[in-house]
């Protein structure tokens, strides 16, 4: 297999094991290949033409990796759906994409049918994995059609779109450059060579989290398009990882640190019952990682932990575990094609070291904007640079060092307070399981500290807990950082990606109040 891309690799090697998918299925490049052929058919006999928008609510599965690999040969944009949302969400990235045509998948059947009714996407565009009522079988339309190679192929895209934590969520939109799927390959999977990983090389990625996540997306499909076999894993448990580790011998992945919390939680006989000898580059990003749960990782699975920061508008910074550990809680330095700045309150760049401010960056290639948002795109950049509202800093070496979203910021008293640093510390508590630290009104500061714990396995919530989690802090923060009280809840409310939506627990406590950020 000597070219690049997914396409050329299938038809040199057709025998080349491409695909595990959840549902036991292995598939072939080649087998891959053809069905990609097949819904490239079948979707141009529904009057799709280049730059149209195909949207889909499926679980991770086969169909979705069929999916993404027909859009991006057919100058389609995939707009991956988060399938947790309620069917009025869905049909609010439906009208917004513009999407033509609508996969969904029987799990989420009812969620499916009411947003394509509300958004009104014709009979025809609405395809179904199973049975919902008033879709057309995406399978029987993939099958009826030939296994051949379209004609006058073209790169597509995915638009995914962004978590909407302000506002409705926004399509991060790229103008698509026209180039054949081949020209376009090393471009596809190049955000692997960034950390050494290289085609045909034996690499297999094992994908945890929903495909509906820009960065689970890029990288898998990096991976492919690498020629390394994809296992897909359709919920995430952190023990069936670790056989899947062992049975394929996995080497790569992405991850955050939510799931290597959950792997450090296992008990000691199941954490020692797997052979990990095949690990490589266990990438992580999406969250900030606590010092103490990245060292533990380190010391189980060795120097094979790497880490980036960016965002589906683009990046960014890594970081290996060299590095990290000689510099603890670094995000890394700018990659080749970024740059990373600090600005003040008054768009101003730092240009000296260690000054807290917001992070910029920088795209050399692939610039982007909020798809039928002018106004958004032009209120997040200044000149070259775009943010996503993260505060830290670079020090005298180069390395960023995040503090926290502004959103979340705490200000007090006048001091600004960072919630991610007190969550690492309540973290190495034993009874926290998962925490969320925000800001809740108080008449004299303006703000004060309150910490939700999700509470560990073995571990009763009581007001006797939230005292000895409270005194756990003296000596590990300063008296105005720590959390003046502490509530508990069952269930912290993540998406299986780990990313947490704190305003469902902080908005409770500011209705009727007007924050100062």
């Amino acid at each position: 297999m000597g070219d690049l891309g997914f396409w050329a690799l299938a038809q040199e090697d057709p025998e080349h094991l491409a695909l595990v998918a959840p549902d036991g299925q292995h598939l072939s490049a080649g087998k891959l290949l053809g069905r990609a052929n097949q819904v490239v058919h079948a979707l141009r006999g529904l009057s799709l033409a280049p730059g149209d928008a195909v949207a889909t609510v499926l679980p991770n599965s086969a169909e979705m990796i069929e999916v993404y690999l027909a859009v991006e040969q057919a100058g389609w944009y995939l707009v991956p759906i988060n399938h947790h949302l309620v069917a009025a969400e869905i049909a609010y990235v439906l009208k917004d994409s513009g999407a033509k045509v609508f996969i969904g998948h029987e799990r989420f059947a009812q969620a499916c049918i009411d947003a394509a009714n509300e958004a009104q996407v014709p009979d025809a565009g609405r395809l179904s994995v199973g049975e919902v009522t008033g879709f057309g079988s995406y399978g029987a339309a993939r099958d009826a059609q030939p296994t051949s190679l379209p004609e006058d192929r073209t790169i597509g895209d995915v638009m995914n779109y962004t978590s909407g934590t302000t506002g409705n969520p926004k399509g991060v939109y790229r103008p698509l450059s026209g180039a054949t799927p081949e020209e376009a390959a090393l471009g596809l999977g190049g955000i692997l060579l960034l950390f050494g990983i290289t085609p045909q090389d034996g690499n297999v990625h094992i994908v945890g989290s929903p495909l509906y996540h820009t960065a689970v997306m890029r990288f898998g499909g990096a991976s492919i398009h690498f020629g390394h076999t994809l296992v897909v894993m359709d919920k995430w448990q952190p023990e069936e990882m670790l056989r899947l580790i062992e049975q394929y011998k996995v080497t790569t992945s992405h991850m955050v640190p939510t799931q290597f919390h959950r792997l450090l939680s296992l008990p000691d006989d199941v954490r020692g019952r797997y052979d990990l000898s095949s690990l490589r580059h266990m990438i992580h990003a999406a969250a900030p990682c606590p010092v103490d749960v990245k060292h533990k990782m380190i010391e189980w699975w060795g120097p094979v932990i790497d880490e980036y920061y960016a965002a589906s508008e683009g990046g960014g910074t890594l970081v290996t575990t060299e590095e990290w550990l000689a510099k603890p809680g670094t995000v890394g330095k700018a990659w080749p094609i970024s740059e990373i700045a600090i600005f003040d309150d008054d768009g101003n760049q730092v240009g000296e070291p260690g000054v807290i401010g917001t992070v910029y960056m920088s795209m050399q290639t692939g610039d982007f904007e909020y798809h039928k948002d002018e106004a958004k795109t032009k209120k997040n950049r200044i000149g070259r640079f775009f943010t996503v509202g993260d505060v830290g800093l670079i020090d005298e070496d180069g390395y960023l060092f995040l503090r926290d979203r502004k959103i979340d910021m705490i200000i007090s008293g006048g001091a600004n307070i960072y919630p991610a640093e007190i969550e690492n510390v309540l973290l190495s508590h034993p009874a926290v399981g998962d925490v969320a630290v925000f800001g809740i009104p108080n008449e004299d500061w303006g703000e004060e500290v309150k910490a939700v714990v999700e509470p560990s396995d073995g571990f009763v919530a009581s007001p006797e807990l939230a005292d000895e989690i409270i005194a756990f802090c003296a000596g590990k923060l300063a008296k105005f950082k720590t959390p003046k009280s502490i509530d508990f809840t069952n269930e912290m409310p993540r998406d299986p990606n780990g990313k947490l939506y704190k305003r469902k627990l902080r908005d409770p406590y500011w209705e009727g109040v007007q924050r100062a950020l």
